[in-house]
């Protein structure tokens, strides 16, 4: 399996535990106050991360592309600035909203990537023992 296809799958599964857990905590606490949050980690996270796995361990000859780490390294960062802003934010820090503005435009410069990814021409590798 390709590296990028590993990197998008453990980061989702971090998500999915991260996104698990507040969707215990709320339970059991009946607090619902980070709902957005626990939704947005479930889906970008743990859902489109484990997409976009998928998508590159099917398209291999785009995986070892420079394009494809550039997605993974922008779409991350992106979360990684969005879901805890947004987590504090719904828990009354009203101040960290520029900054939830901020990551929520850096996933979908990645998305963005994504689909430059998936539009752009694939070269067909022919292996040696097939051009003979």
């Amino acid at each position: 399996m390709p590296q990028i296809s590993q990197l998008f799958f453990k980061t989702a599964i971090i998500c999915l535990l991260i996104g698990l857990a507040m969707g215990l905590q709320m339970g059991m606490s009946g607090n619902h106050t980070v709902i957005a949050a626990h939704a947005h980690l479930n889906l970008l996270g743990w859902v489109s991360s484990s997409i976009f796995g998928g998508y590159y361990a099917l398209n291999p000859a785009k995986a070892v592309k420079r394009m494809a780490m550039v997605h993974y390294v922008v779409y991350t960062l992106g979360l990684i600035v969005m879901l805890p802003a947004l987590y504090f934010m719904e828990l009354g820090n009203v101040q960290l909203e520029p900054l939830v503005g901020i990551g929520s435009l850096v996933v979908f410069a990645g998305v963005l990537i994504f689909a430059v990814v998936i539009f752009s021409k694939e070269i067909a590798v022919i292996p040696e023992a097939r051009r003979a």
